[in-house]
């Protein structure tokens, strides 16, 4: 699973990083020495009352004062105002000439990381959607080691930093994560939420990294499924009514994966309401081990042919090979038709498919169908299909159970109904 499957909170939350900032504008030119000229220049761009005629001013000014001894302050109110027209070009090129000048320039920064950010999210390609995540990573560093300004109070950059550490940590996790490194993403994630808890209560970025890290502790080897379940149960509690549809089965998913059942969870429902993190006291019994209910089942089943497609492909995954076997002829050589199994891969020769729910949850495939006849035309992947076939054979680490015989089922047209038909009398 990743996040990128997953609906985002942050367009909901944030339209522009600039807004929970509080950007204050330095104070004009006062005792800094200019000519009439140069300070007429200046002041005509600082009394523009609209952020486009403000930028075009400011950057007129600095083409004809290129040296200027405001420079900086000229490069910020740049920046302020071309987010406010929501250039990101101009935004991102202001950026750039300001931290050439200025390395800590923390609002600077902020754009970096969340426009770069956005940019990497849309790349297909790994790799360069790595390289991308990587430098919008050290922007991000770059504006978590950010030292305060000479000229700047210490209670406003404190309270800037506040503001602007979450995209940064954000931004730290989201490349981790997409390097496989869950125990650096969620230690990162663990430090952002627990520093501000109050907006993980609403629709923030904060919120939606609740949610990012349920996912880091569910995609972790092995998988955390109990920390998943708190912290999805969490988000969902509090995220807007569109986004819980996403969420809220991940959580009872995570949960029944912890303690076998469904029972006990509003419980968790109801902790989680009053504490980010799992407080102290709290306690969710874990299923009996797979092995464990493997043995069991194979000893109270006095028929094996009698148990349920899920509960034998359970056994063929964790069971002993000996039980495994056991299971396995009961099947072998008998066709089945399974319903709506989601398409993984798909070929004119075989179909990859999810049937469990572990596979669906983890788009992975547990059955490859090997087709009677060629397809003509493939299914897409992530398709709901229905399919027969005859069981043939399976591997157990990792599982796949071959089908020979593969086949399509089509829907069933509706029958034609034939009214009788009436003729007016005359």
């Amino acid at each position: 699973m990743k996040k990128v499957v997953l609906v985002s909170l942050l367009a909901l939350a944030v339209a522009v990083p600039s807004a929970s900032l509080a950007f204050a504008q330095q104070p004009a030119a006062g005792g800094v020495t200019m000519s009439q000229d140069e300070y007429a220049a200046y002041n005509n761009a600082n009394t523009q009352t609209t952020p486009a005629a403000k930028a075009a001013a400011f950057e007129a000014y600095l083409k004809a004062y290129p040296n200027s001894s405001v420079k900086e302050d000229v490069l910020n109110q740049i920046l302020f105002a071309d987010s406010q027209t929501g250039d990101q070009a101009a935004t991102l090129n202001a950026a750039d000439r300001l931290l050439a000048i200025d390395p800590n320039n923390v609002r600077a920064l902020v754009f970096e990381v969340y426009y770069r950010r956005a940019d990497a999210d849309k790349l297909t390609d790994p790799a360069a959607k790595q390289a991308a995540l990587d430098k919008v990573a050290t922007y991000a560093q770059q504006g978590l080691n950010a030292v305060k300004p000479k000229q700047m109070a210490d209670a406003d950059f404190a309270k800037l930093k506040a503001s602007a550490d979450p995209t940064f940590e954000s931004a730290m996790a989201d490349d981790l994560l997409t390097k496989k490194d869950n125990a650096g993403a969620i230690t990162i994630l663990k430090k952002e939420i627990d520093s501000d808890e109050a907006d993980t209560q609403k629709a923030s970025p904060v919120l939606q990294d609740v949610w990012v890290l349920a996912q880091a502790y569910y995609t972790s080897t092995p998988p955390d499924y109990l920390n998943c379940a708190w912290y999805a149960t969490r988000a969902a509690a509090f995220a807007p009514e569109a986004y819980k549809a996403t969420i809220q089965p991940v959580a009872t998913y995570c949960y029944k994966k912890y303690h076998g059942s469904a029972d006990g969870y509003p419980a968790m429902q109801t902790a989680v309401m009053t504490s980010l993190d799992p407080p102290a006291g709290f306690t969710v019994t874990p299923a009996p081990k797979p092995e464990d209910i493997v043995t069991n089942l194979i000893a109270t089943t006095p028929d094996l042919a009698s148990l349920a497609i899920s509960d034998k492909e359970f056994v063929l995954q964790y069971g002993k090979p000996a039980d495994a076997d056991k299971v396995f002829d009961t099947v072998k050589g008998k066709s089945v038709e399974l319903p709506d199994v989601t398409v993984i891969a798909a070929t004119a020769d075989a179909l990859q498919v999810a049937v469990s729910d572990d596979a669906v949850q983890g788009k992975t495939a547990d059955f490859t169908f090997t087709m009677k006849e060629p397809l003509k035309t493939l299914p897409n992947v992530g398709d709901k299909i229905t399919l027969d076939g005859t069981y043939a054979s399976y591997t157990q680490k990792p599982l796949m159970i071959t089908m020979s015989d593969g086949a399509v089922v089509l829907p069933k047209k509706a029958p034609v109904v034939h009214h009788p038909v009436h003729h007016p009398h005359n």
